[in-house]
């Protein structure tokens, strides 16, 4: 159920999932988390097909190095500059904790992330986006069905992502296990009925263009019964959980993050 006032209440499962998880994880998984050189995954590129979308697209694969049987699958969707750095960071992250991190770069049929932002927001501006929908759609079968995945697939985006994650929820049916979208918007709301996976909802205070359209997705999630929380973080901007932006808040990407990590350990678990 949705809090009230959408700011730090949540339910007592997930309060105590977080304390858990807080105590245990969050000095190894967060900023400043794994990088680059961390030992603790392997990590690559892969290649997968996408028939509907561009025909091939590409992505950031990250496992534990030592993980052993098979373990869940998050898929990790950037913001609108492609798959960068810190995406490959938040992917990290999440193989850190025994998940199989998935990342699409939806720049690939482009040529990738250019790693420069601003040449990489104006090539994402020329992308498809029904095929670059239907990319993130092979992405998520893809990662479904690798052998080290358990079968159960979460999903985790900001911003473009964000929305990108509400749009999958929509697409994947049961197949999506759970949902967490960092200041994403909202889907057409006649497609919100085929949500059936649960969802996290991220949101910064100051989104005007985000928050404005929450009214009618949360009315629309309580007419199709689908369970729900949200977070607003007070005084906080879009794209505040990236730590490589002016907007980082840094007490607020904290407490998300573990929101966000007790989240997929209810429902992936």
């Amino acid at each position: 159920m949705a809090c009230a006032d959408g700011r730090r209440q949540q339910a007592p499962s997930l309060d105590q999932a977080v304390d858990v998880l807080a105590a245990i994880r969050t000095a190894c998984v967060h900023r400043e988390g794994p990088s680059q050189a961390d030992t603790g995954t392997e990590a690559g590129f892969v290649e997968f097909d996408s028939p509907k979308g561009y025909g091939k697209a590409r992505g950031y694969l990250v496992k534990p190095a030592h993980g052993k049987g098979k373990l869940p699958g998050i898929l990790v969707v950037h913001e609108n500059r492609g798959l960068n750095p810190h995406i490959e960071d938040i992917a990290r992250r999440l193989a850190l904790v025994h998940y199989v991190a998935f990342a699409p770069d939806a720049l690939a049929p482009l040529g990738g992330y250019p790693g420069d932002e601003d040449k990489a927001r104006e090539l994402f501006q020329k992308l498809d986006q029904a095929k670059t929908k239907e990319d993130f759609v092979a992405a998520a079968s893809f990662l479904k069905g690798r052998p080290e995945v358990s079968g159960k697939m979460g999903a985790v985006g900001f911003c473009y992502g964000g929305g990108m994650v509400n749009y999958l929820a929509t697409r994947l049916g049961s197949d999506l296990a759970a949902g967490v979208a960092f200041y994403g918007s909202a889907p057409d709301l006649e497609d919100v009925p085929r949500i059936k996976a649960p969802l996290l909802i991220q949101s910064a205070e100051q989104d005007d263009r985000i928050n404005a359209s929450w009214p009618d997705y949360e009315k629309a999630l309580q007419a199709a019964k689908v369970s729900y929380q949200r977070f607003l973080y007070p005084g906080t901007q879009h794209g505040f959980n990236n730590d490589t932006t002016p907007r980082y808040d840094a007490e607020a990407a904290k407490l998300a993050w573990e929101r966000t990590l007790a989240f997929f350990e209810k429902h992936l678990r």
